[in-house]
């Protein structure tokens, strides 16, 4: 409970739970029975859920797929082993993923950096994974268990008392962050309008459709991401906005997160006919658990960029073409397109002219030529120095 996470930093994990049991006991590996607690449905052909069960139950696993396997088996139209159980599945979750979209859901999809590393734990590649649908069958099933879980214990009937219980709630995004976005999409050329909250979700996915594919996308997701809510886990229920879900909960990683190991526990007394657990004490536990939680991204984001740092260090001199992702008073931020690494290109390092921020129109200026630089232009950078005590890189632009 203490540890309340498990830590993914990039060349280590830091398990919530020992090592001999989230890589040995609990794990699911092939070949082997396991104990474990499961959410069993029945889906037709439309994605329909007919009914549902949960309960504790024994599995034995006869193949484990990595997601770039099971993407062969989707692409090759279900060849391979397993090929036609997959293909029903991936269909299925197409279903579920429209209508998950069609209600109001967001659909964000930010690449995220992967490193190649050798033996002393140095990165000799860095690049950006993008989802696949065989993330989006994992995903779209994890979520359908979750949802319906939370579901199953929230919903109550006339009469009814609620029930204590763990839900993973996500409030509206904050007006004000929102009209910057529009204001920032607007200077990339992408006219959207925050106008009313309840439409949000729909000009965001809107945003998000317009930018996939343009220099600017990796900017723009970033930003969107900003302007909503963090998600949090409460005993009380607001929904979760960015999934568009009225009862939410996480049950389905118990090995990685002990607010799922709180969800098992719960939901096994209340199938039971166990009495409502103590509010408060599940409250301060909620509140832990997203505090472990905020802390754990903190020192992965982090250690991401600790590693972009130290593959940087042996190219300085060298020149990347990239993306201004950035403006500041005292420069623009670059993401060069090689593993998507910001740096910092400082205004004293820009020629032919004495450059300023006009911070009404997010751009750097240059006072005699007029010559401008804003979010999403593309330029070449030399990078000039890398400091890893700081986790820093100076770039200075050299053409665009």
């Amino acid at each position: 409970m203490r540890r309340a996470t498990s830590v993914y930093l990039v060349d280590r994990v830091v398990p919530m739970l020992p090592e001999r049991l989230s890589n040995g006991l609990c794990s699911l590996r092939p070949h082997e029975e396991k104990l474990c607690f499961s959410a069993v449905f029945e889906i037709n052909k439309k994605a329909e859920v007919q009914s549902q069960w949960f309960g504790k139950t024994v599995i034995n696993s006869n193949h484990r797929f990595t997601y770039e396997e099971a993407q062969e088996i989707i692409d090759s139209k279900g060849n391979g082993i397993l090929g036609k159980e997959m293909m029903t599945l991936h269909n299925l979750a197409q279903k579920l993923r429209a209508e998950r979209f069609k209600k109001g859901a967001i659909a964000f999809e930010r690449a995220e950096a992967r490193f190649d590393i050798d033996k002393s734990g140095k990165p000799i590649g860095v690049y950006a994974r993008e989802e696949t649908p065989s993330h989006h069958l994992v995903e779209e099933f994890m979520l359908l268990a979750n949802k319906s879980v939370a579901a199953y214990i929230g919903k109550v009937k006339k009469g009814e008392a609620q029930r204590t219980f763990v839900y993973r709630i996500h409030d509206k995004p904050n007006e004000a962050k929102l009209q910057n976005l529009g204001y920032i999409a607007g200077q990339l050329g992408y006219k959207v309008r925050f106008d009313k909250i309840e439409s949000a979700a729909k000009t965001m996915n809107t945003l998000l459709e317009k930018v996939r594919g343009s220099k600017a996308q990796n900017i723009v997701e970033t930003l969107a991401l900003r302007s909503m809510a963090k998600a949090i886990y409460a005993t009380h229920n607001i929904g979760h906005y960015g999934l568009s879900f009225a009862y939410y909960t996480h049950f389905t990683s118990p090995i990685r997160r002990y607010p799922d190991m709180m969800v098992h526990r719960l939901l096994q007394h209340y199938l039971q006919g166990g009495k409502s657990a103590n509010e408060k004490d599940y409250e301060l536990k909620c509140k832990h658990s997203s505090e472990m939680e905020h802390m754990a991204a903190n020192a992965e984001r982090a250690s991401i960029k600790y590693k972009m740092v130290e593959y940087m260090q042996d190219k300085v001199g060298m020149e990347f073409d990239g993306v201004i992702s950035g403006v500041a008073e005292r420069g623009v931020y670059v993401e060069i397109n090689e593993g998507k690494i910001e740096g910092l290109a400082m205004l004293h390092t820009f020629k032919n002219d004495y450059f300023y921020f006009d911070e009404d129109n997010y751009r750097i200026v240059g006072r005699n030529t007029q010559k401008h630089y804003t979010l999403g232009d593309a330029v070449r950078v030399k990078v000039l120095r890398v400091n890893m005590e700081k986790r820093q890189l100076d770039y200075a632009i050299v053409n665009e």
